[in-house]
């Protein structure tokens, strides 16, 4: 079993910079990747950013060169650092993981989103 909590979000003026941060606990054997997915009113959730345990990232093309996702294995952390926001970035935030627990069952988790609000 595996649990993910987030913390970080908050209200930001467009141009500013937020980071958000995920760990993960529980019954850990390894997690095979993490990653930052979002979800805006009236709108589908989408992909943010993921990082491999070997640390290769995958990120949206639309946010590429703003967004910075990086993970700390040894904490099974995974941090998204967020520079010059935009309004079209708030949204509910969530972080996911696929988890293998003690009982070798691999599971995706999710966290329990925050909210990050672009606005002036």
């Amino acid at each position: 079993q595996g649990q993910l909590v987030e913390s970080g979000g908050g209200l930001v003026q467009p141009g500013g910079s937020l980071r958000l941060s995920c760990a993960a606990s529980g019954s850990i054997v390894s997690i095979k990747h993490m990653g930052w997915y979002r979800q805006a009113p009236g709108k589908q959730r989408e992909l943010v950013a993921t990082v491999t345990s070997g640390v290769i990232t995958n990120y949206a093309d639309s946010l590429k060169g703003r967004f910075t996702i990086s993970r700390d294995n040894a904490k099974n952390t995974v941090l998204l650092q967020m520079n010059n926001l935009k309004p079209e970035d708030t949204a509910i935030y969530y972080c996911n993981a696929r988890i293998t627990s003690y009982t070798l069952a691999t599971l995706d988790y999710w966290g329990q989103g925050t909210q990050v609000t672009v606005s002036s």
